[in-house]
């Protein structure tokens, strides 16, 4: 698999855009990696699932009635695709996990004890919080925001991808500014619901996956 470093993503013209009116939209998180476990930033590093992370997803039955899946290129999204049988897919670069820069393979609680005053700080930003060379949360919320509005029409998609972005979701759905915890937390073995509706997207329910 060609390498994701430095990978561009490009918006899709509005021009092409067409209008969804009413459409039911799954993301799963991608299953537990090493690095899930040890609670090391991932971003943009192409790690892969764990035993662990495989045998949960061998665990899973997705909801019936998906007429078109949505990867992220990343590897441990594009293995639990596999996993779950699902071969006719396409590969989405807006999907991709959040660049978490220079603090990829780190611990918050490393960067906290390393610069507490200047981590609080940065922290407090909510949605504007950029880690150095990394990406913002507001900035995955716009690309998720573009790719919603150029799905064809269809009546329920999926979408495997990564924990920042279903954040970014929900916080497009709901206002969330980030500067405080949400109730709904995003786990490896939930899906979360939610629907397009005329250019809004609105969250509906959590979805479990487990027999």
């Amino acid at each position: 698999m060609p390498s994701v470093t430095g990978l561009l993503i490009k918006m899709p013209s509005a021009k092409f855009h067409r209008k969804t009116e009413d459409m039911k939209i799954l993301f799963l998180r991608h299953g537990i990696t090493e690095w899930n476990i040890q609670k090391k930033l991932q971003g943009r590093a192409d790690i892969l699932l764990s035993d662990t992370g495989e045998a949960q997803v061998s665990s899973w039955v997705i909801p019936e009635g998906v007429v078109q899946w949505y990867v992220s290129p990343l590897k441990r999204a594009q293995h639990t695709a596999a996993l779950l049988g699902i071969k006719d897919y396409e590969d989405c670069p807006e999907l991709i996990e959040m660049s978490w820069g220079c603090w990829e393979g780190k611990t918050l609680e490393i960067l906290r004890a390393e610069n507490e005053v200047a981590m609080t700080e940065i922290e407090a930003r909510g949605l504007d919080m950029r880690p150095p060379g990394g990406e913002s949360p507001r900035e995955v919320r716009q690309r998720v925001h573009h790719w919603l509005k150029s799905l064809s029409p269809n009546n329920y998609v999926g979408a495997i991808t990564h924990k920042g972005v279903i954040r970014a979701a929900l916080s497009l759905a709901t206002g969330w500014d980030m500067k405080s915890s949400h109730s709904v937390k995003v786990r490896n073995d939930l899906g979360y619901l939610f629907r397009w509706k005329s250019g809004n997207l609105v969250y509906e329910k959590e979805q479990k996956l487990c027999r």
